[in-house]
């Protein structure tokens, strides 16, 4: 499915249309021009590891590597992962996991610009959130942050922490079944008053999903709880998330949630899978694929 973010929405929406890059408007609607383009990326699953079905986990290093060589071409405003960004051995030493992260972590660093991680449950598998965000960086962002926001170019940008347990329990060392995902209440607060806050057109990030209706196992369990407050700021135009390993779209509540594939899944040339995603003046947002990531225009 694509989709268009209407226009009058887009405009009744964002700040930014009638501020800081505010264009005449006769040609608002004739030459629509992009605001921003960013590169998304999704389950690398990086391991020296067997494969194991479709995962080829070694296969992640030299494929990240080549999604990051194309960002830094296309010039991108940024780059983010939606989470599972490395993986375990069969038999996992915390110490040889957080070599996978570090040896990942400088591939996802060859890209020219801010970069940006969603946490995913293998990113907690044998080691820490702590000691996952101490191994990698997000721009501009405290270390100690697992969800936070950030504006890049009249546009806001959320991203969310699933790794959390019903009960709340962050998720460490493995001490979580992976079907077992959660925002939390103070999270869930934290997002009401950021999204309040701004007043610029909003996209959101996450790993598990929140529009997951058919399969529970893949969607955090208080998803409805979150949808309502993306629903309700009037702000949110679109949701990207990963954990699926294939392509879905959602449109609920207004908001178009897309599920990206991973970059983990089988073998050869031709067979990364990595995305850009351009705003544009007139509300158009646009994804394009690679190789086996789908090109879509969002209409509603």
């Amino acid at each position: 499915m694509n989709y268009l973010i209407s226009r009058r929405k887009f405009l009744k929406y964002s700040g930014v249309l009638s501020g800081s890059v505010l264009l005449p408007s006769n040609s608002v609607f004739s030459q629509p021009t992009p605001l921003i383009k960013f590169g998304i990326v999704t389950d690398s699953h990086y391991a020296e590891r067997k494969v194991t079905g479709t995962r080829y986990y070694r296969e992640s290093l030299g494929k990240m590597k080549e999604a990051m060589e194309e960002m830094n071409k296309l010039n991108v405003d940024f780059v983010i992962h939606l989470g599972d960004f490395k993986d375990q051995d069969e038999n996992p030493v915390e110490a040889v996991t957080i070599t996978y992260l570090k040896i990942l972590e400088t591939a996802f660093a060859t890209f020219q610009g801010p970069r940006y991680h969603v946490l995913g449950n293998h990113d907690t598998d044998s080691i820490s959130k702590k000691q996952f965000l101490d191994n990698v960086v997000n721009t501009g962002i405290r270390k100690d942050k697992s969800y936070y926001s950030f504006d890049s170019r009249g546009i806001h940008f959320v991203v969310l922490d699933g790794d959390f347990k019903t009960d709340s329990t962050p998720y460490e060392k493995g001490n979580f079944e992976w079907t077992d995902t959660f925002i939390p209440e103070d999270q869930l607060t934290w997002l009401k008053i950021d999204l309040r806050k701004t007043k610029l057109p909003t996209i959101a990030f996450v790993h598990q999903l929140l529009d997951d209706v058919d399969d529970h196992d893949f969607c955090i369990k208080n998803a409805s709880a979150v949808r309502d407050v993306l629903s309700s700021s009037k702000r949110v135009l679109a949701v990207f998330q990963g954990h699926r390993h294939e392509e879905r779209y959602n449109k609920m509540g207004n908001i178009h949630y897309s599920t990206l594939p991973g970059m983990v899944d089988y073998s050869g040339p031709g067979k990364n899978s990595f995305s850009t995603v351009e705003v544009f003046n007139n509300g158009d947002i646009k994804m394009i694929g690679y190789q086996r990531a789908p090109s879509r225009t969002f209409t509603p």
